[in-house]
C-alpha cells in the first residue's frame, strides 16, 4: 500500500476520539495502511510483574491509527492537506501542498 505520509512528518487527526489533535509520526505500517503519532490514541494498559518491569502497574502505550484518519500538515499554510504529487527538474518526486503550493519537506 502506498502511502502519502512519511516517518517525522507533522500530521492532523480528522476523526475518531482525538479529532483535532496534532502530532509527530513515530512509525509507519504500510502493509496494514497504518500510522503511530505522538500523542495520539494512547491507552492505559495493566502490566504484571516480570523481569523487564519487576513493579508492574498501569503503563501508557500509543496505538497506531489508521491512515485514512490523518492529513499531512503544511506549516506554510496551518491547514490539513491532501499533498498532491510533482516532479521537479532534476526528476526528484516531491510531495507539495495543494493550498498554498509550497513543497513539503
Amino acid at each position: 500500500m502506498k502511502l502519502y505520509i512519511k516517518k517525522g512528518d507533522t500530521v492532523k487527526v480528522i476523526t475518531g476520539n482525538d479529532r483535532g489533535k496534532t502530532g509527530k509520526v513515530i512509525g509507519v505500517d504500510t502493509a496494514n495502511g497504518k500510522v503511530i503519532v505522538e500523542k495520539v490514541h494512547v491507552v492505559k494498559k495493566h502490566t504484571k510483574p516480570s523481569n523487564t518491569n519487576p513493579t508492574g502497574g498501569v503503563i501508557e502505550k500509543t496505538l497506531p491509527v489508521s491512515v485514512s484518519n490523518v492529513l499531512l500538515f503544511c506549516k506554510n499554510c496551518n491547514k490539513a492537506v491532501r499533498p498532491g504529487f510533482r516532479f521537479m527538474e532534476d526528476g526528484s518526486k516531491v510531495r507539495y501542498c495543494r493550498k498554498c503550493n509550497e513543497v513539503i519537506e
